[in-house]
Parts: C-alpha cells; sequence; structure tokens
C-alpha cells in the first residue's frame, strides 16, 4: 500500500472494525483510524457486527466510489460456530483432530471464495487473523490453540494471492485491547486503526515480514 497520493481506505468484516457498540461513547476503529491517515485520505466502514465471511461479498457491492483499499477483518464469527467441538466427546485425539480437520475445510471454502471476490477488485487489500481472547478469560490456552485452525486458512488464502495480513494476534496483545471476550476496546482499536495507518507508510517503524507464497 502507498501513501504518495489520497486514497480511500473501505474496512470489511465484522465487529473488529464495526465496534462502536461495545465502547461505552468512545471512539470507533473507523474514528480512529481517521485520526491517523495521511491528509487527504478518507476511511469508510462497511463492516457489520456479527457477519460472517459470506457477509464480505455482500459488503463488497457497496463499495463506494473511489475506493482504493480494502482492509477485512472476517471469520471470528464463523469460528465461533465451531465453539461446540471445544466440548465435544472423542475417542482419541485423532478423532477430535479430525473434527477440527471437518470444521476448518468448511471455513477454508468460505475464506477462499471471500479472498477470491477480493482479488477479484483489482484494489490492495488485507485480510486479518483472528485475534486470541483475553489471557485473563476462562479457556484462553484451550481457544487460542483451537484458533490456529483456522487462522491457517486466513494466511494460506492471502500469502496464495499476494494480500497483506494484520496479525491482530500479536497487534492486541493485552487484556485492556478487548471490550469484551470478542470486541476489541478504545486502545485494541488504537492499535488496530494505527496497525492499518501503518500498511500506507513503508517507513513507520513497526515489524514487518516478507512473505514468498509462490513463484
Amino acid at each position: 500500500m502507498d501513501s504518495s497520493s489520497a486514497g480511500h481506505i473501505v474496512l470489511l468484516g465484522d465487529s473488529i472494525f464495526d465496534n462502536k457498540a461495545y465502547i461505552d461513547g468512545g471512539p470507533d476503529v473507523v474514528q480512529q483510524l481517521r485520526g491517523k491517515l495521511p491528509p487527504g485520505w478518507m476511511a469508510t466502514l462497511l463492516a457489520v457486527d456479527g457477519d460472517v465471511i459470506t457477509g464480505v461479498n455482500h459488503q463488497l457491492l457497496g463499495l463506494p466510489d473511489g475506493a482504493t483499499h480494502l482492509v477485512i477483518s472476517a471469520g471470528g464469527n464463523d469460528a465461533l460456530g465451531f465453539a461446540k467441538l471445544l466440548e465435544a466427546p472423542a475417542r482419541s485425539v485423532a478423532e477430535a483432530v479430525g473434527m477440527f480437520a471437518d470444521a476448518q475445510e468448511r471455513f477454508a471454502a468460505d475464506y477462499e471464495l471471500m479472498a477470491e471476490a477480493l482479488a477479484a477488485t483489482g484494489l490492495p487489500a488485507a485480510v486479518c487473523t483472528i485475534y486470541d481472547t483475553p489471557s485473563a478469560g476462562p479457556y484462553y490456552r484451550i481457544i487460542r490453540t483451537a484458533l490456529t485452525v483456522f487462522n491457517d486458512c486466513v494466511t494460506r488464502a492471502a500469502f496464495t494471492r499476494g494480500l497483506s495480513v494484520l496479525d491482530l494476534r500479536i497487534i492486541c496483545n493485552h487484556d485492556g485491547d478487548y471490550a469484551n471476550a470478542l470486541e476489541p476496546s478504545v486502545q485494541g482499536g488504537a492499535k488496530i486503526a494505527g496497525a492499518i495507518a501503518a500498511l500506507l507508510d513503508p517507513g513507520r517503524p513497526v515489524p514487518r515480514s516478507t512473505v514468498i507464497g509462490g513463484s
């Protein structure tokens, strides 16, 4: 992403971006992002609290004229739909892993279709990993481990298509970054907004990685 000329960044996905209902009147992610963008840039929120991966395809239909960059955070609600697997009985570790493999395949199918739709826009795009629940919460270690099954789908889809990745697991790394078990707080939103702004500024001193996804 390049900030050499003014642009228009669009946020799609779920309550990671559409978090206004959870921050007691504080600034939401898109408001904080607008304060961090270069002069002349715009930011539009199309993300919808509660939406799943397939909802992004509908959100893309509403892209404003002049949109230049897309950032998507989706998949957390889909993963939440598989939470019952954490309490499902299994006769062996292999059987338990097999159940998560089935869930992963279903998740990946939806995510791949969404990633294709993003690529088809021809716009620079970035996707977000699903972040961890607060470390002080119950089942933190189990949830964090289980989410790796779904985050693997996110990174594979992104790296295959040359999409950028915002790793929210690393960005939101303190319990204060969460308004509850699922949504970012004002503090977490500021970190997310800062990370999005950093995509536009290659000179900003933040950790960056180069990934070669194919030849």
